[in-house]
């Protein structure tokens, strides 16, 4: 049989929809869900992330702003933007796309956004009341992961899930939220040994590494499940697709897949924290 195919443009068309409503309900009160990103640089493609991210605020009703700051803006400079956004009560996320140029403090800006505007879960903060379920609003691609197991109903507890990659707004924050839903969780990355033996134990497949067409599909055992959180020049995943859909019992594309459900849930979290900020139930 062939596999399912986990079609993420579908996924996230159903976020928007029920998104729809809850905008309309809070600009009948006069409230208008407000998303602020702030690009660093000139890098064209997360240029273009940032005009995708506005064009789908504007489609819904709801309001962007835009922040361009040049190459050589301090972290200094960076965190006093942030802590304007963080004081304006008409924005309600705030994104800092990444990455941001080497000289600046990375974390600190993250860790700057104020833990209410979180909205795409890059905080210290936000990871670790996502790690304990505490209702923090969790990193955009691992929500949209689960996102995707929701739809197509896909069978996550007591399952072996191995997640190739660590880092901290993708493989960590998924791993804890799949095991949140009482998965066996493995986290593999550049220093495992005999990745793809380990890869043939799993279950599910998570592949979050940033490497085009990585995860082979003789790694995999027949039936596995494989979510391709990657996104590399070309438009490739990080699975080999053509020979992972070979062995595998549902897998999503890429483009098409994951990625289109991530803007989605970035949406849903800041209309949710608009809501909790307007105190809107």
């Amino acid at each position: 049989m062939n596999p399912l195919i986990l079609d993420g443009r579908k996924v996230a068309q159903t976020v928007k929809d029920e998104l729809k409503g809850q905008i309309d309900e809070l600009q009948s009160k006069g409230i208008t869900p407000k998303l602020a990103t702030v690009l660093v640089g000139d890098d064209e493609a997360s240029k273009t992330y940032v005009q995708m991210k506005a064009n789908t605020c504007h489609k819904l009703g709801m309001a962007s702003e835009r922040v361009f700051l040049p190459e050589e803006t301090t972290t200094e400079e960076l965190l006093d933007v942030i802590q304007r956004l963080n004081e304006d009560p008409e924005v309600h996320g705030i994104l800092l796309q990444h990455p941001v140029p080497s000289h600046i403090d990375e974390r600190q800006a993250f860790d700057a956004i104020s833990l209410d505007k979180d909205v795409d879960g890059v905080t210290s903060h936000g990871f670790g009341a996502t790690t304990f379920q505490l209702g923090a609003y969790p990193c955009c691609t691992p929500a949209a992961i689960l996102q995707v197991i929701d739809y197509y109903d896909l069978d996550v507890e007591g399952k072996h899930a191995v997640v190739i990659g660590r880092s901290p707004i993708l493989g960590k924050p998924v791993s804890m939220m799949l095991l949140n839903r009482n998965a066996t969780v493995t986290i593999c990355h550049s220093k495992t040994e005999n990745l793809p033996e380990v890869v043939k134990q799993a279950d599910i497949v998570v592949a979050a590494v940033g490497r085009p067409k990585f995860v082979k599909g003789d790694w995999l055992k027949e039936g596995a499940i494989v979510l391709d959180a990657g996104y590399n020049p070309g438009n490739i995943g990080d699975a080999d697709y053509d020979t992972c859909y070979a062995k595998s019992s549902a897998i999503t594309p890429v483009p098409g897949g994951i990625g289109p459900v991530t803007i989605s849930m970035l949406l849903k979290h800041t209309v949710e924290a608009a809501q909790k900020q307007c105190k809107v139930s």
